[in-house]
């Protein structure tokens, strides 16, 4: 018999609903995967059990009486350090926020406890989740569950390794300039970014990166991902944004105009994602999409720049509401100093740079539908180290292996991160589409077209030791 955390969440419903399986035994499968593989992945940073066993008896008597809450009704989740749940420190990964407990819930963890999913815990970010690795001075690095001593990047690192190791089906993460696509690629799971506003949030930490940073869905299969997009996605006064997008409904399947982008200007490539990024567009192609290769349809350099210039400047404000000081965190100490240092005119014309690069992909998809480029540019690296130095022989800074994602954040795109397989040495790989914004779901069509005939979900890393 399957053990029950290897069942994503779609199945677990299913099996709800026959009988066969309940939210409890499913719960203490859950846990008991928890203790094997968080000892040497700490992935997830903090739990409450009490709670966690009341929530998935509720659940089961639920759907004894026939009353169940949804296709979510008992199903267990993570959630990232850095999205407001009460009763359940959320830390932000920094001694600044170590003892926080935000009073109410962020709006995303509220429905998905209202769906009925049961919270087994928080999983672990870099500090201030401003990195693409996961270590903090609270909790120490994360492991990648594929080989422990290499990092599932960031900032969402806790919760793919916490999904890709069978800590859960599902998780929500935050999304700033990859945090959720990068990690979903170097953990083999599925990653959303949605649009702003898909998933309407409040409540929650000061977003550092304004509208540039959402929370989405992180899942073994693409039906998972959808429905948790189904369950967050009614829209909500307290975000404005979520007033002006359609309905979410799944499009029926259709050929779509797809741009492949191999890479980014001269930024390398490691050449086992190349290829494997490479064979995916070919399947994408057999699917009956039109797909053509071609460049970015953007200053590559221009735009990343505006990513530094918001989220240094979103620090050094950050910090001066905590008194302009940050001992023991030299990283963060010089990202906030160089946003102090910022003239405001320059903050205004990266600000004014990002609405033009809206205006301009807005023109851009009249005439095609979706963009295809690897999630990251490198394969995951020692869990120690903030980055590569290097990638296919060529010396890279701090975001050489993020370059891919930072355009969708700044434009206001909703981004899918999807496994394409694994390198040489075992480790996963994934490939982005990037659409218009509001196309989350015919993102996610694409994607579930592209599982069938790829499909992933079956195969697991081995027990970490």
């Amino acid at each position: 018999m399957t053990e029950l955390f290897r069942l994503p969440a779609t199945a677990l419903a299913d099996a709800y609903r026959s009988g066969t399986v309940s939210p409890v035994d499913v719960l203490q499968s859950c846990l008991g995967r928890l203790d094997t593989v968080n000892p040497v992945l700490n992935a997830v940073i903090a739990q409450d059990r009490a709670a966690a066993l009341a929530a998935a008896q509720a659940s089961e008597r639920r759907w004894r009486s026939g009353a169940s809450l949804g296709s979510l009704d008992g199903v267990p989740f993570t959630v990232k350090d850095n999205i407001v749940t009460a009763g359940l420190p959320t830390t932000w990964g920094c001694p600044l926020y170590r003892d926080f407990r935000g009073a109410v819930n962020e709006l995303p963890v509220e429905r998905m406890l209202l769906a009925g999913a049961v919270l087994l815990g928080k999983t672990n970010v870099p500090e201030l989740t401003s990195q693409g690795y996961t270590d903090n001075t609270l909790f120490g690095p994360t492991g990648n569950p594929w080989n422990p001593a290499l990092t599932p990047g960031g900032s969402s690192g806790g919760g793919v390794a916490a999904v890709a190791s069978g800590v859960g089906p599902v998780a929500l993460g935050t999304d700033g300039g990859g945090s959720i696509r990068r990690p979903a690629s170097h953990a083999g799971v599925v990653g959303l970014k949605p649009t702003p506003g898909r998933i309407p949030r409040c409540d929650g930490l000061p977003q550092i990166l304004l509208d540039f940073e959402v929370i989405g869905p992180i899942a073994r299969t693409v039906a998972d991902v959808i429905a948790m997009t189904e369950a967050l996605s009614e829209p909500d006064a307290r975000d404005p944004a979520s007033l002006r997008l359609p309905r979410f409904t799944l499009p029926a399947a259709a050929p779509k105009r797809i741009l492949y982008v191999p890479r980014f200007a001269d930024h390398p490539v490691d050449p086992e994602i190349a290829a494997s990024v490479a064979a995916a567009a070919a399947t994408l192609a057999d699917l009956g999409h039109s797909v053509t290769e071609g460049l970015a349809p953007f200053d590559v350099t221009a735009v990343n720049a505006i990513q530094g210039m918001v989220s240094q400047s979103g620090m050094a404000w950050l910090m001066q509401t905590h008194g302009g000081a940050t001992p023991g965190m030299p990283a963060l100490q010089a990202m906030a100093d160089s946003g102090a240092a910022l003239p405001a005119h320059a903050l205004f014309g990266a600000l004014d740079a990002a609405l033009r690069l809206r205006a301009a992909m807005s023109v851009f998809f009249e005439t095609t539908d979706m963009i295809l480029t690897p999630a990251a540019a490198a394969l995951p690296w020692p869990k120690s180290e903030s980055h590569p130095l290097t990638i296919d022989g060529q010396e890279v800074g701090p975001r050489g292996h993020a370059v891919f994602t930072a355009f969708a954040n700044i434009a206001g795109l909703p981004g899918l991160a999807l496994p394409t397989g694994f390198s040489r040495s075992g480790l996963p790989i994934g490939l982005q589409l990037v659409g218009a914004p509001g196309t989350d779901a015919a993102l996610l069509a694409v994607g579930l077209a592209y599982e069938q005939a790829r499909p992933w979900a079956d195969r697991w890393p081995a027990d970490p030791v």
